[in-house]
C-alpha cells in the first residue's frame, strides 16, 4: 500500500480474468507492492508506479489481457472440475514467507505442511461444492483477522466477478465519508472516446472505481446463462451468501467494518443503471438479509434459552444461588440482545437502501426476487417482518403485470396463512386484500390462478368467516374450468366445503353398524353434492364435476357399492328420499365415475391433465376396473329394471358395461352377463331413442370383442335381436310395397314401426358388421318407390339411406375377406353404382334433409372404394373399379355449390335466417360436413382436379367459415400432382373472370356467384401467397403463367373494331403472380409473352392496351425496389430525359406502332424452343363443368418438365430491355 497526498490508500485488484488468490490454509497472501490501475478520470496516475518485480509485471500483463484471453471466466468454469494448484501463484510465495513468522500451534502448523496447497479465488470456489465453499471462507475469515483490508478487497472483487464484469476494480482509503469533495466524486458516467464505462462510489472506507467495456450490457452476466448453467450458479452464489454469514455469525459479523462495508457495496451496486450489477447485487442483499434473520433467529433462541437458565437460578434457594453467576448469565442475556439488535439494525438498512427501491424494479426478475425473499423474512423472522407495514408490499406487488412476480407474491402468502401461528397477524390483510385474491383465480396465467386458489383454500380452512357465501359461490363454479389444474384445486375447496359435510343426527344411531353409518354419511354427502349441482345450473356437465373433484374426493366417488345401493332402496315413510331428478343425476354421476376409474382424466375441452400415467396409476386403475367389474355386473341389470320407464336415465346406464374388464374373474359368470343382456334387450324393446340405440350398440360391441366367456353370450343375444328386427322389417314392408313398380302404402301406425326398426338396425349397421341379413336387397326397392303419392315419406327414407351407406361401407371393408370370385366383386360393382344411382335420384328429392343425406352417403361410399383400391392386393379379389358417371359428378358439384356456397357470406354470416346462435352454428356446422364430404372426393382423386375450381374460387368469400377446409384442399392437391394443381388455380381465376366479363356485358342484375374485379385480383393474390418457397414451385408458376397468356392471346383475330383481346385485363390479374417467378422465369414468360403479342400491332400508349403494360412490367421488374407502376409511368412516358440514347432510337426508328425491338424478337427466338409444341400436349377433353367464353377459353394439360436447366446457365447472357 502506499500513501499518497491526499491521505488515501489505494490498491487495486481485478475483476475478471484471475482474482486474488486465496490460499486454502489460515494465511492469505497478498502481493508486497499493488499496483494502481487508474480510472478513466486519473489515467495519468497509471505511469507514475513503475516499480514492481518482475513477477508482479506478468501479473499485471496477465490482467488486462484477461477480457481477450479468458473472457468470463465462469464460462470455462465446469461445476465439477477440480482445481489444479497454482505453484507459481503469488499466494504461495505468500505463504512460505508468512509460515516463517507465524507463531501457530505445532499441531497446526504441522497439518498444514502435510497437506498439498491449492490456491483459488473466491469466485472459483463456487465450482467447489458447498464442504470446500466453507473450508475457503474459513481460511478467508482467518486471513480477515490478519490484513482485514486486502480480504475485503478480495470479497468486493468477488461480488464484482459474480455480475460478469470483465472490467478493472479500483480501491482508494478514504479518511472521511462526510468529505463533500470525495462525495461529488461518486458518479457513474460513460466514455465514449476510450469506450469505456465506469462507476464510483463509496463502500466506507473504499472509494471504488468500476471500469469495463461499453458492450458489457449487452453481454449475458451469469444469472441469467441459459439451461442448467444458471440455475447452478444462481443456487451456488446464493449458498455462498449464507454460509460467509454463517460462519462469521459468531466473529466478524460484529466489528462494525466488514458488513458495513458489503452493504455499501450491495447498496451502491444494486443502484446502478446496469442491468446485471442490479441484478445480482440485489440478489446478493436479499439473500444476506435472509441469512441475518436467520441469525438473529439463532440468537433469539439463545437469548430464551438463557433466560429460561436464569429463571431457574433465581427459583433457587437462597443458599443455592450463585450471584456470580447469575452475574454471568445477565451479562450473557444483554451481549445476545445487543447482537441481535445489532442485526436488526444491519436488516433495516438492507431492506431501507436496497429493497424499497428495487421491489419496483424495471427488471421483473428482480421483483420476483424480493417479493420471494419478503415472504420467507415474514415467515422466518416474523416478530419483525409479520406486520401490516411488510404485508403491504405484499398486497400491493399481486397487482404486478408480469405473472411470475404475482405468482410469488401467491406462494409466499401460502407459507404464511399455512403456518397457524401467524394466522392472527393476517387478519387485516385478509380484509384488505380478500376481493384482489378473489379476482386472481380469473388470471391469464394459469399457474398463477390455480396457486391462488390453493391460498383461498388454505383461508377458508383457517376460518369459517374469511369468505362471504357470494364469495364461494364464484370461486366454487371454477369446478368447471376448462383447466384441469384450476377446477381441482376448486373441487378440493368444493369437497372441504360443502360435500365434506356430516350426516343428521338420528334417533337409532347408536344402534347402527359400521356399514350402516357409512351409507348414512355417503349419502349426506351426495345429498350435498346434488344440491350443488343442481343450483349451478349446469346440468350438462357432470362429467366436469366428477372430474374436478377425483382427486380429493375418489374415495367417495369410487364407492360404487354405496351409489347402487342408494339408487336401489325405496325412499322411506318417515324421510324424504331422492327425487326423480336427483337420482337421474345420481345416475350420471355413477356413469362418469366408471368412466373415471377406466380412461383416466382425460376429457375434450378441458387441458392439463397427464398424458401419461406411471406404473402405480396405471395398477390403480386395472384395480379400480376390476372393483367396478366385479360389483356392477351383477347390480346393473336391477338398475335397469327399476329405471326401465326412464330413456335418458338407460341409455347413461347402458354405457357402463364398455368399461368392463374381460380379464377379472367375473368376466366367467356368464349367468350375470345373460341377466344383463336380456336387460338390455327388453330396454331396446321398449325405447328407440337415439342416445340408447347408440349406447347400447357400442356396448355390445365392446362385449362381443374378445375371448371372455360372456363374450359368446353377448354375440348370440345381439344376433337374436337383429334377426327379430330383420323379420319385423320383412313383414311391414311386405304388406307396404305392392304392385311390380313398388309403392309405398302404410298408414301411420306401420311406418312409426317401421321408422323404429330402423333406426335399430341403422344404429347397430354402424358398429356391427350386419351384411348376413342382406339389408341391401331389403332396403334398396324403398329408393326406387316413386316418389309423391306413392313414395316413402322422408323420414323413412333418412333412416334407409343410412341403413345402405352403411351395407357399402361394410361391404368395401371387409372385401379381402368375403370376395372370393370375380361374380362376387362384379355383384359388390353393380350394388355400389345402383346405390349411387339412387342416391343422385334422391338430391332432387323435396325434402332437404334427404338430400343432404343422400350427398353425405355417395360421397363416403366412394371415398371408401378409392381407399379400398389402394390397399387393395392385386393377388387376391378385391373391389373392381367404379367411376361415377358426369350426370352424378355434375349433380355433386351443383349440390355444393347450392347448398355449401349461399349467400353473401364475406363475413363469415351464415346466410340461413335463423333466430338462435345455436341453430346458425348447427347450420354451419352441417355446411362445413357437406363441404367437407366434397372435397374427400377431390383428394382421394374420385372426381378430377379440375372440379376443385368450383370450390377454390370461394377460398376469400367465404374465408371465415370455410377457409380452413379449402386451403387444406389446397395443400392436399398439390402434394398430389403439383402442376395440375397449379392448372387448377389457373382455371378457377379464368373461370370467375369469365362470369364476370359475362355479368357486365349482360348489364343485368348482378350474381350471387360473380365476384368483383378486386375480389378475384385479391384471390390471385391469395393463391400467390401459397408457392413459399419459389425454387420448390417455379415450375407450377410457369405454368399459372403461360395458361394465362393463352387463355388471353389465342384465338384472338385482331379487327379494327375489336384491337385488343376480349380478357386483356386478366393481364392484370395474373401480374399478382409475377413476384414469385424467379429472375430467369420472368425473361422466359417475358419471351413467351412477346410470341404471343408479336402477331398483333400494340400501342402501349393507349389506353386499351394498360393490362398489357402493367403485365409487361411486373414481368421486367426484377431489380430491387422497383415495381410494377414505375415501369407503367415510364412506358407511358418513352421520350424522357433518363433514357439511354439506344433506348430512345429504338422507340423513334420503329415504323410499326408496336415498340417492340429486334432485340425483344431475339430474345423470344432465342427461348421459344421452351415452349415449342414439341413439350406441349393439348387434350381433347374439355371441362364439363367449366363456364364456356368467348372466345373460348381452352384448358391446356403440359406433361413433362417446363423448365429447362439451359434457362439457368443462360441467366447471364440473355439481356432483356424495354
Amino acid at each position: 500500500m502506499q500513501e499518497n497526498q491526499t491521505g488515501q490508500t489505494s490498491l487495486s485488484v481485478t475483476a475478471a480474468g484471475g482474482g486474488t488468490q486465496i490460499c486454502r490454509d489460515a494465511h492469505l497472501s497478498l502481493r508486497s507492492e499493488e499496483e494502481m490501475i487508474p480510472d478513466p478520470t486519473a489515467a495519468s496516475r497509471a505511469t507514475e508506479q513503475n516499480k514492481n518485480s518482475h513477477d508482479e509485471a506478468n501479473s499485471s500483463r496477465a490482467v488486462n489481457q484477461s477480457e481477450d484471453e479468458s473472457g468470463n471466466e465462469n464460462r470455462q468454469k465446469s461445476v465439477r472440475q477440480r482445481k489444479r494448484p497454482h505453484e507459481g501463484s503469488e499466494n504461495v510465495k505468500r505463504k512460505s514467507a508468512k509460515a516463517s513468522r507465524s507463531t501457530v500451534g505445532g499441531a497446526g502448523g504441522s497439518r498444514r505442511k502435510r497437506r498439498h496447497v491449492e490456491a483459488v479465488t473466491l469466485f472459483e470456489v463456487l465450482t467447489m461444492g458447498r464442504s470446500a465453499m466453507q473450508a475457503v471462507i474459513d481460511d478467508w475469515i482467518e486471513a480477515y483477522g490478519t490484513d482485514r483490508d486486502s480480504s475485503l478487497l478480495d470479497l468486493i472483487s468477488f461480488f464484482i466477478q459474480c455480475c460478469g464484469c470483465r472490467g478493472v476494480v479500483t480501491a482508494e482509503m478514504c479518511q472521511s465519508r462526510e468529505d463533500s469533495e470525495v462525495m461529488s466524486k461518486m458518479v457513474e458516467e460513460l466514455d465514449e472516446v476510450a469506450g469505456l464505462q465506469y462507476k464510483k462510489f463509496l463502500a466506507f472506507p473504499w472509494i471504488l472505481t468500476v471500469t469495463w467495456p461499453m458492450d458489457t450490457d449487452s453481454m449475458e452476466y451469469p444469472l441469467i446463462q441459459p439451461g442448467p448453467y444458471g440455475r447452478w450458479f444462481h443456487s451456488e452464489f446464493c449458498d455462498f451468501v449464507s454460509v460467509l454469514v454463517a460462519r462469521c455469525q459468531h466473529s466478524v459479523i460484529f466489528d462494525s467494518y466488514l458488513m458495513n462495508t458489503l452493504i455499501s457495496l450491495l447498496t451502491e451496486l444494486s443502484d446502478s443503471y446496469m442491468r446485471a450489477f442490479r441484478h445480482t447485487c440485489t440478489l446478493a442483499a436479499v439473500k444476506l438479509l435472509s441469512s441475518l434473520a436467520a441469525a438473529a433467529l439463532s440468537l433469539s433462541g439463545g437469548i430464551e434459552n438463557t433466560q429460561k437458565l436464569y429463571q431457574v437460578q433465581k427459583t433457587k434457594a437462597m443458599r443455592q444461588r450463585s450471584p456470580p453467576q447469575q452475574e454471568r448469565i445477565q451479562r450473557k442475556i444483554t451481549e445476545l440482545r445487543e447482537k441481535r439488535a445489532e442485526i436488526e439494525g444491519m436488516m433495516d438498512v438492507i431492506f431501507k437502501g436496497i429493497f424499497l427501491k428495487r421491489y419496483r424494479d424495471v427488471l421483473p426478475e428482480i421483483r420476483s426476487i424480493c417479493m420471494e425473499e419478503l415472504g420467507l423474512w415474514m415467515k422466518l423472522y416474523s416478530s419483525a417482518f409479520l406486520n401490516d407495514s411488510y404485508l403491504k408490499y405484499m398486497g400491493w406487488m399481486m397487482h404486478d403485470k408480469v405473472p411470475d412476480v404475482r405468482l410469488k407474491c401467491v406462494l409466499g402468502l401460502q407459507g404464511l396463512y399455512g403456518d397457524p401461528p401467524l394466522l392472527p397477524k393476517l387478519d387485516l390483510f385478509t380484509t384488505r386484500f380478500k376481493d384482489r385474491m378473489i379476482s386472481m383465480t380469473l388470471d391469464k396465467d394459469n399457474e398463477v390462478a390455480v396457486q391462488t386458489m390453493k391460498l383461498l383454500l388454505l383461508i377458508s380452512k383457517t376460518s369459517d368467516d374469511a369468505l362471504s357465501p357470494e364469495d364461494y359461490k364464484q370461486l366454487l363454479q371454477f369446478v368447471y374450468s376448462s383447466q384441469r389444474p384450476l377446477a381441482a384445486a376448486a373441487g378440493e375447496l368444493l369437497f372441504a366445503r360443502l360435500v365434506n359435510t356430516e350426516a343428521p343426527a338420528s334417533d337409532t344411531q347408536g344402534e347402527m353398524n359400521e356399514e350402516e353409518a357409512h351409507e348414512r354419511q355417503t349419502s349426506a354427502r351426495l345429498r350435498a353434492l346434488l344440491l350443488f349441482y343442481q343450483e349451478s345450473e349446469l346440468h350438462k356437465h357432470v362429467v366436469y364435476l366428477v372430474d374436478s373433484l377425483w382427486d380429493c374426493g375418489g374415495a367417495l366417488l369410487k364407492d360404487w357399492p354405496t351409489l347402487a345401493s342408494i339408487l336401489l332402496q325405496d325412499p322411506p315413510s318417515h324421510s324424504p328420499g331422492l327425487t326423480r331428478a336427483d337420482q337421474v343425476v345420481l345416475v350420471e354421476i355413477l356413469v362418469a365415475s366408471v368412466r373415471q376409474a377406466s380412461e383416466g382424466p382425460a376429457l375434450a375441452g378441458r387441458s392439463g391433465a397427464k398424458k401419461v400415467m406411471s406404473a402405480r396409476e396405471k395398477k390403480i386403475q386395472i384395480d379400480d376396473g376390476t372393483k367396478l367389474t366385479d360389483h356392477l355386473l351383477v347390480v346393473l341389470p336391477k338398475l335397469l329394471s327399476k329405471f326401465s320407464g326412464s330413456c335418458d336415465t338407460v341409455a347413461s346406464l347402458m354405457k357402463i358395461p364398455q368399461y368392463f374388464l374381460s380379464e377379472c374373474p367375473e368376466a366367467d359368470n356368464t349367468q350375470a352377463a345373460s341377466g344383463l343382456l336380456a336387460e338390455m334387450g327388453a330396454a331396446l324393446d321398449r325405447h328407440s331413442g337415439p342416445a340408447l340405440l347408440e349406447a347400447a350398440a357400442r356396448t355390445y360391441l365392446s362385449l362381443c370383442g374378445g375371448e371372455a366367456s360372456w363374450c359368446s353370450v353377448a354375440r348370440a343375444a345381439r344376433d337374436s335381436l337383429v334377426r327379430r328386427w330383420v323379420d319385423h322389417l320383412t313383414a311391414l314392408l311386405g304388406d307396404s310395397l305392392q304392385g311390380e313398380s313398388p309403392r309405398f302404402s302404410a298408414d301411420e301406425e306401420k311406418t312409426a314401426e317401421i321408422v323404429a326398426t330402423l333406426k335399430k338396425l341403422r344404429a347397430f349397421h354402424n358398429c356391427h358388421d350386419l351384411l348376413e341379413w342382406n339389408l341391401f336387397g331389403l332396403l334398396s326397392p324403398l329408393l326406387s318407390a316413386e316418389s309423391g303419392a306413392g313414395g316413402a315419406p322422408p323420414e323413412v327414407l333418412l333412416e334407409v339411406l343410412q341403413c345402405l351407406s352403411y351395407c357399402m361401407l361394410w361391404s368395401l371393408n371387409t372385401s379381402g375377406g368375403t370376395l372370393t370370385s370375380r361374380e362376387k366383386a362384379v355383384s359388390q360393382r353393380l350394388q355400389l353404382r345402383l346405390f349411387c344411382e339412387r342416391g343422385n335420384h334422391c338430391l332432387s328429392h323435396s325434402d332437404h334433409s334427404v338430400q343432404q343425406q343422400a350427398f353425405l352417403g355417395v360421397c363416403d361410399v366412394l371415398t371408401a372404394h378409392s381407399y379400398q383400391l389402394q390397399v387393395w392386393d392385386p393377388s387376391s379379389f378385391g373391389p373392381l373399379l367404379y367411376t361415377p358417371s358426369p350426370k352424378l359428378q355434375r349433380a355433386l358439384l351443383t349440390f355444393v355449390c347450392a347448398h355449401v356456397f349461399v349467400g353473401p357470406d364475406c363475413d363469415g354470416q351464415s346466410a340461413v335466417g335463423e333466430d338462435s346462435e345455436v341453430e346458425t352454428l348447427e347450420e354451419l356446422h352441417r355446411r362445413r360436413n357437406l363441404l367437407a364430404a366434397f372435397c374427400k372426393l377431390i383428394v382421394h382423386r374420385v372426381l378430377e382436379m379440375s372440379m376443385a375450381a368450383e370450390v377454390f374460387m370461394y377460398y376469400m368469400k367465404y374465408h371465415i367459415d370455410f377457409g380452413d377446409i379449402i386451403k387444406e384442399t389446397m395443400y392436399r392437391t398439390r402434394q398430389m400432382d403439383k402442376m395440375d394443381s397449379a392448372r387448377t388455380l389457373g382455371l378457377c381465376l379464368q373461370q370467375l373472370f369469365v362470369r364476370l366479363k359475362r355479368e357486365q356485358e349482360s348489364g343485368g342484375r348482378a350474381h350471387p356467384r360473380v365476384q368483383t374485379f378486386t375480389s378475384i385480383k385479391e384471390l390471385a393474390r391469395r393463391f400467390a401467397l401459397t408457392f413459399g418457397d419459389l425454387v420448390k414451385f417455379r415450375e407450377c408458376v410457369v405454368v399459372i403463367h403461360r395458361n394465362g397468356i393463352e387463355f388471353v392471346f389465342q384465338e384472338f383475330g385482331q379487327t379494327p373494331d375489336a384491337p385488343t383481346p376480349p380478357y386483356l385485363s386478366y393481364l392484370t390479374i395474373l401480374g399478382e403472380f409475377s413476384g414469385k417467378l424467379l429472375k430467369p422465369d420472368k425473361k422466359i414468360v417475358f419471351s413467351y409473352l412477346q410470341k404471343h403479342t408479336a402477331e398483333h400491332i400494340v400501342d402501349l400508349r393507349e389506353e386499351c392496351w394498360q393490362p398489357l403494360v402493367y403485365y409487361r412490367a411486373s414481368l421486367l421488374a426484377v431489380a430491387e425496389g422497383e415495381d410494377a407502376v414505375s415501369y407503367v409511368s415510364s412506358d407511358r412516358k418513352p421520350c424522357l430525359p433518363g433514357r439511354s440514347p439506344f433506348s430512345r432510337q429504338k422507340l423513334e426508328g420503329s415504323k410499326s406502332p408496336c415498340p417492340f425491338s429486334p432485340l425483344d424478337s431475339k430474345v423470344s427466338k432465342g427461348h421459344r424452343s421452351s415452349f415449342s409444341p414439341s413439350h406441349q400436349e393439348k387434350t381433347t377433353d374439355a371441362d364439363p363443368f367449366s363456364v364456356p367464353a368467348e372466345p373460348p377459353a381452352k384448358r391446356l394439360n403440359f406433361e413433362g418438365s417446363v423448365l429447362s436447366t439451359g434457362h439457368e446457365a443462360e441467366d447471364d447472357t440473355v439481356d432483356v430491355e424495354l
